[in-house]
């Protein structure tokens, strides 16, 4: 049984213990009273059942920090069974080795290198799965060379790579992600039926007449919304102020998606048509999308802004439209610079939203030490500090 006094100030034998003591010095002070045994009587004053929730507390502390700073929240993620990233696969197309009939200047390495820097995070820290395609190593096909129709063979060739996957999305080089924070599966996968819309008479940019009316048809394919199911949305895209646009776009595995990708590929309508298609790929779709019932009823169509946001410069000529352009005060999920190359500076596009980016995904960490005592420095010494 602990006696009471133990808690009490001890004194040492000293033939000077009558000596006057000097003010702050006294031999038992506080402050010459090690940390561990300070710790050590704050523990013996404490009852059993406050040392065991400072335990309980402990524990739960050290288990969030071990998870977040450890595979193992990337392998709880992954895990089709708990976070689900298996299923997704992100293709990016991009031009890896340069080359010399496609020469890459410092700008063209940099865009590349922050935008797959960019996917590589995202994906690592949500569990999926990315592939980075070289789109300048073109392949020949019979008789033709297929530039800018690699999108249906690298589709079709991740399929076959990740058998676990149910979604592939497609992201063109000059985009970027800003929002890391949002996974695929809260932005976009857990409420399909809430975000999606089937008719296309919602936003119409290409006029295309919409349902199809022939009697021979099915009641789904003459629906303007087909069967209104998220469940039988195997296409997801977006349209800008020209149509449709696969900068960023998601196909779901299944024997649709195969007859989709044969069709798409189809060398007889290329060699008819790829002189007059101007978007190539793109065009391919959309001809495919107002000739054919049965693609109709299982495309959907994402608002812009939700995965396809475009910059202030493009699809400029109505001047900003609040359905196409980037808004910083929405956090839009992502960004694609499209047609930044015709005109426009991609290097500084891609910069500008990469610190924009940073700036609002800051951690309390980095607010503090950027908005106060960065501010701080400044004022006192006139100069600027990056911390």
């Amino acid at each position: 049984m602990r006696r009471l006094s133990s808690n009490l100030p001890r004194f040492n034998a000293s033939p000077y213990y009558a000596d006057k003591e000097k003010l702050g010095r006294g031999r038992w002070s506080v402050h010459k009273i090690p940390l561990l045994g300070r710790l050590r009587g704050i523990m013996a004053r404490m009852g059993r059942k406050m040392k065991i929730r400072l335990l309980f507390l402990l524990m739960i502390l050290l288990s969030i920090i071990i998870f977040y700073n450890s595979p193992l929240v990337y392998h709880y993620r992954r895990s089709p069974w708990l976070g689900g990233g298996q299923k997704f696969v992100i293709l990016l197309g991009a031009n890896i080795g340069g080359g010399v009939m496609d020469w890459k200047g410092s700008r063209e390495w940099a865009v590349e290198r922050y935008s797959v820097k960019n996917k590589k995070n995202y994906a690592a820290r949500w569990g999926y799965d990315l592939e980075i395609v070289d789109l300048r190593q073109k392949k020949r096909y019979a008789h033709e060379w297929r530039e800018s129709w690699e999108k249906v063979d690298y589709v079709r060739t991740a399929l076959k790579k990740y058998p676990k996957a149910e979604w592939v999305w497609w992201l063109d080089l000059n985009t970027m992600i800003m929002e890391p924070s949002y996974s695929l599966q809260e932005h976009i996968f857990n409420n399909i039926e809430k975000h999606v819309y089937r008719d296309i008479n919602e936003y119409n940019p290409l006029n295309i007449t919409h349902p199809l009316t022939d009697p021979y048809l099915d009641a789904e394919s003459r629906s303007p919304i087909g069967d209104g199911k998220g469940s039988s949305v195997n296409l997801m895209l977006s349209q800008d102020c020209s149509g449709f646009n696969l900068g960023s776009f998601f196909l779901r595995r299944g024997p649709w998606t195969d007859r989709l990708l044969d069709m798409w590929w189809d060398p007889v309508a290329y060699e008819q048509k790829h002189m007059e298609w101007e978007h190539k790929e793109q065009d391919a779709l959309e001809q495919l999308y107002v000739a054919q019932p049965w693609i109709r009823k299982h495309t959907g169509f994402l608002p812009q802004r939700m995965i396809n946001s475009f910059p202030a410069g493009a699809c400029a000529d109505g001047g900003n439209d609040t359905r196409i352009h980037y808004d910083e005060r929405d956090r839009d999920f992502l960004v694609n610079m499209a047609g930044c190359e015709w005109g426009r500076d991609c290097w500084g596009e891609m910069y500008s939203f990469r610190e924009l980016s940073y700036y609002l995904n800051r951690n309390p960490w980095e607010r503090f030490k950027e908005d106060l005592i960065a501010v701080i420095w400044e004022k006192l010494t006139g100069q600027k500090v990056k911390l």
